[in-house]
């Protein structure tokens, strides 16, 4: 079978597609048939050894797959070969064959595309614990996110209006203000790609406080970081909270004297660790997701698609902060 490796340290450029042997699944896990593998942020980190987790090399990247049971090991009850199932494994779903543990998956409900199953665990579950576990959302809320195009931004929009709140959306361009529009976001604050400088960073957190309004963000929820953090953080709302979700502009340095000054919270949002401490949450969680996607009230936008051989270039278009929604690897 194909599989998409990264065999030394670096960008996207350095994978390659290589001839491996289908891994037979031992116990309590299954083989899944690799339908489709969405990209997500933790890719572009893993391969170039900046993430939490370093797995040993050779392996594949790709973290959120869905696809279709072909075999099954022992110990393994409720399902069956020719299941659909999606799962979330950290890292090698750019195979088109792979084993998966029983207990991080979940089966795919009738009439949802694998495309939209492999986009829905990464993104909308970091969204939903985030918000609703870190952030306490409630109704009337109002909610500034950053990066409200990509696939978590995206996500964010949706569950955060399923939930009565009024979004505020922060994107870098106009053509990803209208896509987090359609997603339901009510404000758009488009922020500058250059550096800024203090005079920008004021006229930066003005526009958020302005769209926010005069009580600010009960929640801000941060997937960019670096210069854009702390003007985000001058608009929130007192005992507001603030969610760190990630850092693809850089790690950002808070001042610290604005939480005082808005006796607001800090608070990060780590949701693989979640789902290891709290499992039991975690598939509640799930089910919940399913159950608004439903309902309509969530849609995960698949923007693109692209062929094993070319996932590398899903990963350096999503490491470029080009991507909208989500990027997935088809493997037929």
């Amino acid at each position: 079978m194909k599989a998409l490796r990264t065999h030394a340290v670096g960008g996207p450029e350095t994978l390659t597609l290589d001839e491996i042997d289908v891994p037979t699944p031992g116990k309590g896990q299954v083989l899944v048939d690799v339908k489709a593998c969405a990209i997500n942020f933790p890719d572009t980190l893993m391969i170039r050894d900046l993430y939490q987790f370093k797995p040993e090399r050779p392996y594949s990247p790709g973290g959120e797959l869905a696809g279709v049971i072909e075999a099954i090991g022992e110990g393994v009850e409720g399902y069956s070969i020719g299941d659909k199932v999606m799962a979330a494994i950290g890292n090698g779903g750019l195979v088109e064959k792979v084993v998966v543990p029983a207990d991080r998956m979940f089966p795919v409900p009738d009439g949802i595309a694998l495309e939209k199953a492999a986009s829905l665990l990464l993104t909308y579950g970091t969204s939903i614990h985030g918000l609703k576990d870190r952030g306490h959302i409630k109704a009337g809320d109002t909610v500034l996110i950053l990066g409200a195009a990509g696939g978590v931004g995206l996500s964010a929009v949706e569950l955060a209006k399923a939930y009565g709140a009024r979004v505020v959306a922060a994107v870098s361009t106009e053509a990803k203000g209208e896509i987090a529009r359609n997603a339901g976001a009510d404000e758009v604050v488009i922020y500058p790609r250059g550096e800024m400088d203090k005079p920008a960073s004021k006229e930066l957190a003005g526009a958020f406080k302005a769209a926010c309004g005069p009580e600010g963000a009960n929640i801000v929820y941060d997937i960019v970081g670096g210069q854009y953090s702390e003007p985000a953080l001058r608009s929130i709302a007192w005992e507001g909270k603030f969610l760190v979700v990630g850092f693809p502009a850089g790690i950002a340095k808070m001042p610290l004297n604005l939480t005082l000054l808005k006796s607001c919270d800090i608070a990060g949002v780590f949701w693989g660790a979640f789902t290891a401490r709290e499992p039991v949450k975690f598939r509640e969680q799930v089910a919940e997701l399913f159950a608004l996607m439903k309902d309509g009230k969530i849609d995960p936008l698949v923007s693109e698609t692209y062929p094993l051989a070319r996932g590398g270039e899903a990963i350096a278009k999503l490491e470029s902060r080009e991507a909208v929604g989500k990027l997935v690897v088809t493997m037929d």
